[in-house]
This record gives structure tokens, sequence and C-alpha cells, in this order.
């Protein structure tokens, strides 16, 4: 496989640290390059100097054989180089094909050349299998169709490298195997693509090479058969990870949550019945749609629900509101935390502390701030937040330390019962280990966590017992030596003949 692109000793310092110490990288032509890393690896700062958006301190990049310059976007455009981030970069309020040829538009006696855009639009769509009329609004599609009109948007700018950092992160498993075939189709015609995802089953499934950076500096590559989820995950956190999900056994207590009969608003024909018992993990299992986070929303109060009972600790409590919730002992770290859990621009004093102001204020009314550094702090060293400080901002943190800010956050209110959306989505394997071993802590002082989970590795190697969901109602239950990833599928589509 010839290279297209060579990329080598690229070094890049924000105020004194070291983003990327030497780095070196090559794709070929036609190829799937995966750069796998964890948070902090330096995986976004060189795809951004690729991308034009930064500039690197030292470093050479040749395309085609050729040495070449990148220092803007418009540069790296030029050269063939598109960048698909993480948060899609479209125009809700235009249709698709005003968005594909957004800043291009071709013109016709110094008029936008409408027809021409829709026509030439719906040649791109086609080549990437995506059936949407290029009149309709941006904001009318569903995530995974967004993902592709941004994909077309690169294709028609003639990109010959496309970059998609966590294209799948906000996918339904179908939506991500349309992604697959898509990438499948673009190789085909010679689009080569550096795939960046946490999510290691995808690298098996597409990569024809893996490129691992750890700490700024290449760690190593891997190719072919050698792609394996323990052959990365060395790579990624330099040591052997003997045992990924470290159980242990210990003592259940009495029900700490009891639900009955609860129905959602999504689902109003259908209802919820579980239990979960203290020092016990349940997962939640489901499709996307399956009305899981819409049940962790109700049982919080965020959502209304129609009816259902529910027990906390054997007693029979009303929660009309996330208030109610708290005061009953509940709560939630929600599956968007940039967005519902964690206020980004201010520091972790301000973070940790948020839920108890109030219990912690002077005379119900003055902020007690040697109450809210000393619960920051408590925070900081029993969860291991990786920060320079407490008075660091939280949008300068990692995913993974963003994630143990929201949850140190909830755990400073002593809750009886911990609810947990999606918590590893977007953090890096080493982080989501840290998560899972603060998970099994936590459940062996006594908390029931009842999580939401969307990978079935995670789910199976978490979980004590697992509800799977379907329509808004459990469709199943299955225990720790009863779980398997078919079982869960069959649940999850209603085959429950298939289940057992």
């Amino acid at each position: 496989m010839s290279s297209l692109l060579q990329v080598r000793g690229v070094r890049k310092s924000f105020f004194g640290v070291k983003a990327l110490r030497g780095v070196d990288l090559r794709l070929g032509q036609g190829e799937v390059l995966a750069l796998l890393g964890e948070n902090g690896a330096g995986k976004s700062t060189l795809m951004k100097i690729l991308a034009g958006v930064q500039a690197a301190d030292e470093g050479e990049f040749s395309i085609g054989g050729e040495i070449v310059r990148i220092s803007s976007v418009r540069e790296a455009m030029e050269r063939g180089i598109s960048l698909i981030h993480q948060e899609l970069n479209l125009a809700g309020n235009l249709d698709v094909a005003s968005n594909i040829f957004l800043g291009r538009e071709p013109l016709r006696r110094g008029l936008i050349d409408d027809e021409r855009m829709r026509r030439e639009s719906g040649e791109y769509l086609e080549m990437l299998g995506l059936e949407v009329d290029p009149r309709t609004r941006v904001s009318e599609l569903p995530i995974g169709k967004q993902q592709l009109v941004e994909i077309a948007k690169a294709v028609s700018e003639d990109a010959r490298i496309l970059i998609m950092d966590e294209p799948t992160s906000s996918l339904s498993q179908n939506e991500a195997d349309k992604l697959f075939e898509v990438i499948e189709r673009l190789v085909e015609q010679g689009v080569s693509i550096i795939y960046i995802s946490h999510r290691l089953s995808e690298i098996v499934r597409i990569a024809d090479r893996v490129t691992v950076l750890r700490d700024g500096e290449n760690a190593g590559e891997l190719e072919g058969e050698e792609i394996t989820h323990d052959a990365m995950v060395r790579l990624m956190v330099g040591r052997d990870v003997d045992q990924f999900f470290q159980r242990s056994s210990h003592e259940l207590g009495s029900a700490a949550l009891e639900v009955r009969g609860l129905r959602t608003v999504e689902f109003p024909e259908h209802t919820a019945d579980f239990k979960v018992t203290a020092g016990e993990v349940v997962g939640i299992a489901g499709l996307v749609g399956a009305g899981r986070t819409e049940m962790l929303e109700a049982l919080f109060g965020i959502r209304p629900a129609l009816s259902g009972e529910v027990r906390i600790g054997g007693q029979l409590v009303e929660i009309g509101s996330p208030r109610d919730a708290i005061a009953s002992g509940l709560a939630l770290v929600p599956e968007d935390r940039k967005q519902q859990g964690a206020l980004l621009d201010m520091d972790l004093v301000e973070n940790i502390s948020l839920a108890r102001l109030k219990r912690d204020s002077l005379k119900g009314v003055f902020l007690n701030r040697t109450a809210e550094k000393d619960l920051a702090r408590e925070g900081i060293e029993s969860l291991s937040i990786r920060t320079p400080g407490d008075w660091q901002q939280v949008r300068y943190l990692s995913g993974g330390n963003q994630q143990k800010v929201v949850i140190a956050k909830w755990l400073a209110m002593k809750p009886r019962i911990l609810l947990l959306d999606e918590p590893t989505r977007g953090i890096d394997v080493g982080a989501k280990q840290e998560i899972y071993k603060l998970i099994e802590e936590l459940a062996s002082k006594g908390l029931a966590i009842l999580f939401v989970s969307s990978e079935l590795e995670e789910v199976m190697g978490l979980a004590d017992r697992v509800l799977v969901m379907h329509e808004g109602e459990v469709s199943g239950e299955l225990s720790r030596g009863e779980m398997n990833e078919e079982r869960i599928m069959a649940l999850a589509t209603s085959s429950k003949a298939l289940a057992v």
C-alpha cells in the first residue's frame, strides 16, 4: 500500500506543556488507519494540526511524496484533508444542499445556482447511500443522517484524507453499521480514513492498521490480525490489563429501590417493574429508543411519569421533580456530561459543591466557601481526579476526569441510589477502568447502582443483574450467570423465546 501521507517529528506545546513530543504517522492510499490513545495522549492535537486548525511547533508533512506546509484550514482542504469533528459542524436551519456547498455555492449570473447545487448534492448523497431529499432541512434529520451529510460535504470538497473523530459516539448500532458501509465505499474509491474512537470493537472491525499514542509520543503500531482488544489496551495504558472488570462478591442488603407499573409519556401503553438492592449493580440494556434514558429521567423527576409506584428503602415516595428525587436519596449522572452534568466554565470547587449549596450555606443565605473547598478536595482525593488544582475550569479536564467531577458532585449528597446513564461514553480505556473500579467500590459500601449502557461488554462485565428494555417495558431479566450477548439481544428485540 503506497503512502499518501507522511508525518515526521511533530512537536507541539501549550504554555510549556508538551502535547506532542516528536510524533510520526503514515497513512496509505485507501487505508483505514485507527488512531488510539487515552485522553491527553495527543490525538486531537495531531488531528487539528493536520486539518490546519493549529500550527505545529516542529515537524514535516508530505502528501503523495511532496513536502507540504499546512498552516490553515484552507491549506489543509486544498491538500485534500478534511476533519469531521465529534460535534458536527452543520447549519441546522439550512437544507442539506446548502450545508454541503456552504461557502462554495455555485453561481449563475451572479446568483446562487440552487438547481445545480441540489443536483450535485444528490449525486454525493447517492454515492454514500443516503436517501434524503437535498431540500430537507438538516435539523429535521436524525443524528446518523446528519453525520453522513457531513461526510458528503467533505467528499464534495475532493477530500483524499478524511479524519473522523468519534463518529459513532451519538449513533445507534444501525446508524453505525451504515457508517461503516459508507467507509468501505469511500476506501474502494481511494479515499484514506484516519479514524478515532474509544470503541475498540469498532477498530477491530474496520481498521487496516492502528497507531497508538501515549503521553504525546508513539507507543506502537498494530496491523491485520495483531489488532485485538488486549493488544490495543496494552499499548494505550502501557501495561497488561489482566482483568478489565474487577468484580468481587459481597453481601447484598435489603431492597433500596422498588419500581412498579412505571409508565412514561414515550411509552404510555407499557409499564416497567423492577427492584435494586443495597450493594447491587444492576445494568439496563436495550436498543436505542427502548426507553432506558426516559425511565431514569422519570425516576429522577425530570420527566413526568404517567403512573407508577416508587419505594425507597421500603417507603413509598412521591417524585415530581429532581428536588423530590434528591430528598429521597436518588442521584442521577446524566448521559451528556457537558450539557447536563457539569458547568464547564466553572472550577472544580463550584461544580462539586453545586448540589450541596443550600445544605452547606451559612444561615441559609450565604455561601460557605470553607465547606465548598473541603468538599471539593475530598472529592478530588477520593475519586483520584487529575487536575492541577481545585481552581481549574472543568472544560480543561479530560473526559474521564470531567465524568468523575459529575459523580463527585452527586456523591457529596450521600445518596442511597446512584443512577448512571452511559457512564463511560466518550472516555478512554484507562479512564473507563477507573470508573469501573469506582462503581465496584461504591457497591461494596452498600450503594445501590442502576446504570444504562449501550456496550454489552460493559453490561456483562459490571452488572450483578441486567434488566433488558423493549419499548418502555422490562422485557426480561438475567442474572450474572445467565448473561450473554445472544440472550440480551433476544430480549432487546422482544424475542423472549430465544432468550431462554
